[in-house]
């Protein structure tokens, strides 16, 4: 059949009963608009999408591959072809199963074509397992690799409490379930029960299983409903499609994460589900889960009636032995009053014997004392007395002298500082006729080569000072003398004691 699109393109339409293609009639004297490529696999790709929008499709997997965008792109196969399949990001959490290589699938979606390269896909919707052996082998996969990651580890496994306070139920709240367990728990240990409702069976059930297991480890210790000591997830019998959400890897890892102690029981005593392996018990019943969770409060009365009459019988029959070592001990002890008079006795004796004692003592020391004092007279204090007041005068002589040195030695260094003094004071030449010259900034002209014609001096005197000019040029001294006049002898003045470190005086 030859149908036109929109454009004037002719829509191909294909058979799905026998996979024909009903080629459009082709008049040979019309003048026919050629396709363009793009034209052709478009009419090809809404041809197969009209035809084939659903196709439910079995096969194995194979080339699966989970790109970075989030799209996972695989393969279907049997022993004869194969069809390339992808599933968009927005389906892949969505699926009942996840694709994995070698598992044989049941697909549903529908058949399209990728114009790029000119292949057909089909665009997976929903995915389930062929068969219950392909459950169970892909069960197996995922349970040897959660225990190689150590989740089913007896070191992971926490202890169930004694005595719990508060107890967490997440089971379906319609069930038979749920009211056996309560049951047991009201006959055993009434305590607080809070049941968190979920579904036990379908698609969403290892969702609900998951928030609720992380909403009971997320409560704080001060939550008004009580944060449980223990939780317990239960479900009844069935098979092992019904009991499959128990198997989600996400949820293993839920309960492998929570740090409440959780008691799994799931199905019946046959019944062996993934989350078994990594919960801290794993109950064959509901009903003895519920027995694990709990003690018997009659038994556990019973025990504390039993511990308090063995208590008091082991306290009386304490007091009975020592009541006894008492009794045996006294007999070998004398009486209380045969002790006390003997303690009486010795004490009147020694009483009466201690008035002669005392007064014997003091006969003896009084003649001890009369013997001393007999070597005791003034004449003996009065001759140490005089040695030690000439000691003392000599002593005082002898200090008087050495001050009176120390003080002439000084008195003479002093003299000598003083007349070091005055002959070091620069003023004192000034007295005998001399005077000083003093530049314009202060400093002391110590020759005339230092002065320079014209330059402002100062004359210091003893008495005062005056200003003055420098005339003329320097004079060559021993120009100036004549040949013939010797010069007179001077007199050497005697060298006094003029520190080292003295400097020139002008």
């Amino acid at each position: 059949m030859n149908t036109r699109g929109a454009h004037g393109v002719p829509r191909l339409t294909l058979s799905p009963y026998v996979g024909s293609v009903t080629e459009p009639a082709v008049d040979l004297q019309a003048n026919a608009k050629p396709y363009t490529v793009s034209e052709l696999a478009f009419a090809l790709k809404r041809t197969l999408e009209d035809s084939y929008g659903f196709v439910r499709l079995r096969g194995e997997l194979s080339k699966v591959t989970r790109h970075s965008s989030g799209h996972c792109y695989l393969s279907l196969k049997d022993d004869k072809a194969c069809i390339d399949g992808v599933v968009w990001k927005g389906q892949v959490r969505g699926l009942q199963v996840q694709p994995e290589q070698g598992l044989e699938v049941i697909v549903t979606g529908r058949v399209t074509t990728y114009p790029a390269s000119s292949k057909y896909q089909i665009v997976i919707e929903t995915m389930e397992v062929a068969g219950v052996g392909a459950l169970l082998a892909q069960l197996e996969r995922l349970k040897a690799r959660l225990q190689a990651e150590g989740l089913f580890d007896a070191e992971r496994k926490q202890p169930i409490p004694a005595m719990p306070a508060t107890i967490g139920v997440i089971t379906s709240p319609t069930g038979a379930v749920i009211r056996d367990i309560l049951h047991r728990i009201r006959d055993r240990w009434p305590c607080r029960v809070v049941v968190w409702p979920v579904v036990v069976q379908g698609d969403a059930a290892s969702t609900q299983v998951i928030a609720a297991v992380r909403g009971f480890n997320a409560m704080a210790d001060g939550h008004p409903l009580g944060r449980p000591d223990i939780l317990i997830v239960a479900r009844g019998g069935g098979s092992v499609e019904d009991l499959w959400p128990f198997n989600d890897e996400a949820l293993a890892r839920a309960v492998s994460e929570g740090t409440i102690p959780l008691i799994s029981a799931v199905g019946h005593e046959t019944d062996t589900t993934l989350i078994d392996f990594v919960s801290d018990r794993r109950a064959p019943t509901p009903t003895a889960a519920a027995e694990m969770a709990t003690p018997v409060l009659g038994e556990l009365k019973a025990a504390v009636v039993d511990f308090e009459r063995r208590l008091l019988r082991c306290a009386s029959r304490g007091l009975e032995e020592r009541r006894a070592h008492l009794t045996a001990a006294a007999r070998g002890l004398g009486r209380p009053q045969d002790l006390v008079a003997h303690a009486e006795q010795r004490f009147d004796n020694v009483s009466n014997r201690l008035g002669a004692a005392l007064a014997r003592n003091v006969a003896v020391h009084d003649r001890q004392l009369v013997a001393l004092t007999s070597r005791l007279s003034p004449q003996t204090f009065r001759h140490r007395v005089r040695e030690r007041i000439e000691q003392l005068d000599k002593l005082n002589l002898r200090l008087n002298r050495s001050i009176c040195r120390v003080v002439d030695a000084s008195g003479e260094r002093l003299v000598g500082l003083d007349k070091l003094r005055q002959s070091l004071d620069p003023n004192r030449p000034l007295e005998r006729g001399f005077a000083r010259v003093h530049r314009a900034d202060g400093s002391l002209a110590r020759s005339g080569a230092e002065l320079q014609s014209g330059e402002a001096v100062t004359l210091k005197f003893a008495r005062d000072e005056r200003r003055a000019v420098v005339d003329g040029e320097a004079v060559n001294s021993e120009r100036a003398q004549p040949a013939a006049a010797a010069p007179a002898p001077k007199k050497t003045p005697k060298p006094s004691k003029v520190p080292e470190n003295q400097g020139e005086l002008f």
